[in-house]
């Protein structure tokens, strides 16, 4: 008894690049530490194709991200208003002065605001990830007026 079998034609899966480059605090983001809540590399210039792959990490953590604030220095294109990011719209805005090109702000109605330090995207692997390692280890600040062992300076 012959056998036959239709073939179905091969399906095509849009392609995805990896997840987000982020390296992230250990504890959870607060107004009151200095310094970034962690560091984000991304692959492209383009904020709004970036903005995907950052929300398909940040989202399950932080919450859905609704709100970016960015110096658009180092963005191109610049979107403007609001971009669709994972089938919701996340409101952008541009600040020329006041906010430090290298540095995006995040907020999420859920969890409030993250500081993220921007690796620019053409930075060296090694670079990056000394940059990365710096930002989510975070900085300790030094109780003022005492001598430090480090430093040989009173604060």
């Amino acid at each position: 008894m012959p056998l036959s079998t239709i073939a179905s034609p091969p399906s095509v899966e849009p392609f995805r690049t990896p997840s987000a480059r982020l390296s992230l605090r250990q504890v959870s983001p607060s107004r009151a530490r200095p310094g970034p809540d962690g560091a984000w590399w991304p692959r492209t210039r383009d904020l709004a194709r970036e903005l995907c792959e950052l929300a398909d990490v940040l989202d399950p953590l932080w919450g859905r991200i609704t709100h970016v604030a960015a110096n658009p220095r180092h963005w191109s294109p610049v979107p403007s208003g609001t971009v669709l990011v994972n089938e919701h719209e996340v409101r952008v805005d541009w600040f020329v002065q006041g906010l430090n090109p290298h540095r995006i702000l995040l907020r999420s109605y859920s969890a409030g605001r993250w500081d993220l330090l921007v690796v620019p995207p053409r930075t060296a692997a090694p670079s990056a990830a000394r940059l990365m390692a710096a930002a989510s280890a975070g900085r300790k600040r030094k109780p003022p007026g005492r001598r430090h062992a480090d430093d040989g300076v009173a604060a």
